[in-house]
């Protein structure tokens, strides 16, 4: 069974050695990457300087805190790499609640306390983002301790578990030190993360695209505001901007990059591998606004006689998006197109059917010119999922699917 005291409470807290010597707790000292829960010592000011007090000393932390060890045995403060302090690095500090999917406050943090041993040991039991931890340090000193407590029952409690807490670090000097991963904000749906990167400053998205794994990265980025896409790619060095960029669409790719300074963009094209470089320089090629400028590269292409056993085969290779294979495109030796045939067509046919035998009727395609509009209506009026984009030869360049027409609309609002 713990109790649990406020990082508040215990901050300034008197501090008593074997002695009688006292001083003043300044602030309470975690080592994340040594145990992510647990309090390693508080930082107590004495009269012969800052000393930090190891809390395997601690005998009590009830009306002031009791060490076993005399001030003169306790060492100074280390330097601040390794050391994560709670008054300065959480309290008013924007944290990601990843358990609820959003940016929220830190105005205080709930310590659980247990005695092990003859000692105090203190552990981070989560943060607390709601009207009670700003009034009890608004009125800290202010009311008596008992008043304030009274009034701090009538507030219901709004707390996040430390677990489904994820650090912004921002400081580059000691991310590497103090970087808790972010383990559960890479789980979130693109979407979500999308959300939370939003509402964060300019250093603290850029701090989150660093620690992301570069495919969870790409996804995020294609759900966020051009603009802001723009703002954190050129945040970021050109090599894990381009690390980013290469799991991305292509297409989305290309329209973001289309977004940044010429100089930025041929970077961050010098820095990626040469078959993704090669793709999404062919599509910067194409006019914004029209279909090839919209289209993705990533599809699923092939030549009759090929079987729905050929398809499923590709189909289990193929490493594009999933939005582009809900059709699959039938190409003759020059590339030209000359069918479609719907994913769902492939689960009700036996795996020797030719693939042109379920082709759909009427073949409906664009010319790469042509605009954003005929694009729309083409959508909306065969109800497609994927529109294949054609040349002047009836070559297949790419295709345009449905979450780009979403995506398209929704710029227009």
């Amino acid at each position: 069974m713990h109790e649990t005291v406020a990082l508040t409470d215990l901050l300034g807290s008197p501090v008593f050695d074997p002695s009688g010597a006292s001083g003043r707790v300044r602030e309470v000292a975690m080592r994340p990457q040594e145990d992510p829960l647990r309090v390693a010592g508080l930082l107590v000011k004495t009269r012969r300087g800052d000393r930090l007090l190891p809390l395997s000393v601690v005998t009590s932390i009830q009306d002031g805190v009791r060490a076993a060890t005399l001030i003169g045995d306790w060492e100074p403060p280390p330097g601040p790499e390794g050391l994560l302090l709670l008054e300065r690095d959480l309290l008013d500090q924007q944290i990601i609640d990843v358990h609820g999917r959003k940016v929220v406050r830190v105005n205080d943090v709930d310590l659980h306390q247990e005695s092990v041993n003859n000692h105090v040991v203190l552990k981070v039991g989560g943060v607390d983002v709601g009207a009670r931890g700003a009034v009890r340090r608004l009125l800290r000193g202010l009311l008596p301790r008992f008043a304030l407590r009274a009034l701090l029952r009538r507030l219901p409690p709004r707390e996040i578990p430390w677990e489904f807490v994820d650090l912004i670090e921002t400081d580059p000097a000691r991310r590497v030190k103090l970087r808790i991963a972010h383990e559960r904000l890479a789980k979130l749906h693109p979407a979500d993360i999308a959300d939370i990167v939003e509402e964060l400053s300019p250093e603290e998205r850029e701090a989150v695209f660093e620690t992301l794994d570069e495919g969870v990265a790409a996804e995020a980025l294609e759900e966020i505001k051009p603009r802001l896409q723009a703002d954190i790619l050129e945040s970021l060095d050109s090599e894990r901007a381009a690390d980013i960029v290469e799991e991305m669409d292509p297409d989305a790719a290309a329209d973001l990059l289309k977004n940044l300074p010429e100089e930025t963009t041929e970077e961050i094209l010098e820095e990626m591998e040469p078959e993704e470089r090669h793709e999404v320089s062919e599509l910067l090629e194409f006019r914004e606004n029209t279909a090839a400028g919209r289209m993705t590269t990533e599809f699923i292409a092939l030549q009759p006689p090929a079987t729905v056993h050929d398809a499923i085969e590709k189909l289990r290779s193929f490493e594009g998006g999933v939005e582009t294979v809900s059709t699959i495109f039938l190409v003759d030796e020059q590339n030209k197109l000359l069918g479609a045939v719907p994913l769902s067509k492939l689960v009700l046919a036996t795996p020797d059917t030719q693939l042109m035998s379920l082709a759909a009727q009427p073949l409906i395609s664009c010319h790469a010119d042509a605009n954003e509009r005929e694009v729309s209506e083409l959508f909306d009026k065969y109800n497609l999922l994927t529109l294949p984009v054609v040349d002047d030869d009836g070559r297949l360049n790419g295709i345009v699917t449905s979450d780009d027409v979403i995506s398209l609309l929704r710029s227009k609002l």
